[in-house]
């Protein structure tokens, strides 16, 4: 790692990224002792501005960041921190120091998901055929997904791309209904299989 703290002063910013969410949790100074302190230890340590020390984050609070991974940007001055963190990371009991929650983010997958959730509260079945759905219950939105399972199986075994994507991307939708119907998101999926890996 070519970093060189002297040349800022002895100070140098770093980046706490979640490994996992990819959310950026906080942001502190680092000195070259704290760095030091950080790669043999394998717990997040800074050089606190305030208290003229360093400072492990986590050593009251029981909140450690442990450490994953360590990398500098194309100027060598700031680091990238990737950590797991134990408990929330803001002093607040936030989980981040931006008062956000660290859940994990699918992109289009989550917002897909809000926008499934809106419908559902708004329920003008009328409209919305997510809110439709919702109105003729948990059955109904079983059936559905069962119906796009088929159909994805059959066009498998076909040539016509576009006709799997299609199929896929419909059962994908209503199996997010599915989830959220028995009270459950994508993330809750995830969970599951992070546990089932070896």
């Amino acid at each position: 790692m070519n970093i060189d703290i002297k040349s800022s002063h002895g100070l140098i910013p770093a980046i706490i990224q979640d490994s996992e969410t990819k959310n950026v949790l906080m942001m502190g100074y680092m000195n070259e002792e704290s760095l030091q302190k950080t790669i043999e230890t394998q717990k997040v340590t800074f050089f606190s501005r305030s208290k003229q020390r360093l400072w492990t984050k986590g050593e009251e609070s029981g909140n450690f960041l442990n450490l994953v991974s360590i990398k500098n940007d194309c100027d060598g001055d700031t680091l990238l921190i990737q950590a797991k963190p134990v408990g929330p990371t803001c002093h607040t009991g936030a989980d981040t120091c931006w008062q956000e929650p660290n859940y994990a983010n699918y992109g289009f997958i989550s917002q897909l998901e809000n926008t499934i959730k809106t419908r559902r509260e708004n329920a003008d079945s009328e409209k919305s055929y997510v809110a439709s759905l919702f109105e003729k219950g948990i059955n109904k939105i079983a059936q559905k997904v069962g119906e796009e399972a088929v159909e994805v199986v059959i066009e498998a075994k076909d040539n016509n791309d576009d006709l799997f994507l299609s199929e896929s991307a419909d059962l994908l939708f209503h199996y997010l209904i599915l989830l959220q119907a028995k009270g459950y998101q994508l993330n809750d999926v995830v969970d599951v299989l992070k546990k089932r890996q070896k």
